[in-house]
């Protein structure tokens, strides 16, 4: 049955493929975002429908949400603007309440929700306020289906490739917490889960942990990203004292690369204790065997990198 679904958070990494792999199954798509230019990429999409409004603003999201038949909320943030949490409790929380209240007046009984593994657990607020978000939903009333993915990456995410720019421009990386474990989900698994739970009445009422086939420290991981790249860099792990000096530093760096509530929740292993995959019937890709593709000097995505920079300067 295809469906028609408003998206929160639709122009961004994960929102931009899910955007794709739900067009494919037919499914129409309205993408919100208060900033168009950012979401152009999508006009391309069959399906796609781009409105642009403020997702904090109840009564223009309730109008444009009226006649879908769900909406899937994807917004997150790993740094806020400012301290003290309330870039993180507006987020995670307040546009949490606004979509569930919008839903309502709506009268739109699904939501699909992104929240992040280990939410509500450690000290950072960005765990705090997740789990207020999963505790807003769950007490919704609406038929609810939740995901709590570990970090996730691809060819165009900000993790990975955050760690090759870094590696690009020093050839010592001070690394805190580098002992934290996770086990990176590939792009295409985490929307994949979320077209076939979208598919599916059992999934109503369902929390699903996502995670990939491998489990990685962060230390292992910035070292296979250099190896990858043909590069011969020093990972240097700090003790916390420093590490949590490091994210001090950084909280008055433009754009927060790294800060005080990154470090916190590093404290918690981003690694599934449920195989939220295997009761979607998915078998997830692990990290080295689908990043090598972009990364590594001999992937495919790294040689049509190689041929665009030589046609440029030709």
């Amino acid at each position: 049955m295809t469906m028609k679904i408003l998206m929160l958070g639709g122009s961004g990494f994960v929102g931009g493929h899910l955007t794709r792999r739900l067009a494919a199954d037919g499914h129409r798509v309205t993408v919100i975002t208060r900033y168009a230019p950012g979401a152009r990429h999508l006009k391309v999409v069959p399906g796609a429908r781009i409105e642009t409004l403020d997702p904090y603003d109840v009564d223009a999201l309730a109008e444009v949400l009226a006649g879908h038949d769900a909406l899937v909320n994807l917004v997150g943030i790993l740094n806020e603007r400012g301290f003290g949490g309330s870039g993180f409790r507006r987020a995670h929380v307040t546009l949490v309440e606004g979509a569930i209240e919008a839903c309502r007046r709506a009268g739109v009984d699904r939501l699909i929700h992104m929240s992040a593994l280990n939410a509500g657990n450690g000290d950072s607020h960005y765990l705090k306020t997740r789990g207020e978000g999963e505790a807003r939903v769950r007490e919704s009333r609406l038929d609810w289906t939740m995901f709590r993915p570990s970090t996730i990456f691809g060819p165009d995410d900000s993790f990975l490739n955050r760690f090759a720019g870094l590696l690009a421009i020093s050839p010592v990386l001070p690394l805190a917490r580098p002992g934290a474990r996770f086990a990176p989900v590939h792009v295409g698994d985490v929307v994949e889960a979320f077209a076939r739970a979208a598919a599916r009445d059992d999934a109503i009422g369902q929390t699903y942990e996502l995670c990939g086939s491998e489990t990685w420290t962060l230390a292992d991981l910035v070292r296979w990203v250099a190896r990858q790249r043909g590069m011969r860099r020093w990972v240097i792990g700090l003790p916390d004292v420093l590490g949590w000096l490091q994210g001090r530093v950084f909280d008055f760096v433009p754009g927060k690369p790294f800060s005080s509530d990154n470090f916190k929740s590093l404290g918690v292993d981003s690694v599934c204790t449920d195989r939220g995959f295997e009761r979607l019937g998915i078998e997830p890709w692990g990290m080295s065997e689908k990043a090598v593709d972009w990364l590594s000097d001999t992937g495919r995505q790294s040689r049509y990198r190689r041929f665009r920079q030589h046609a440029r300067r030709g």
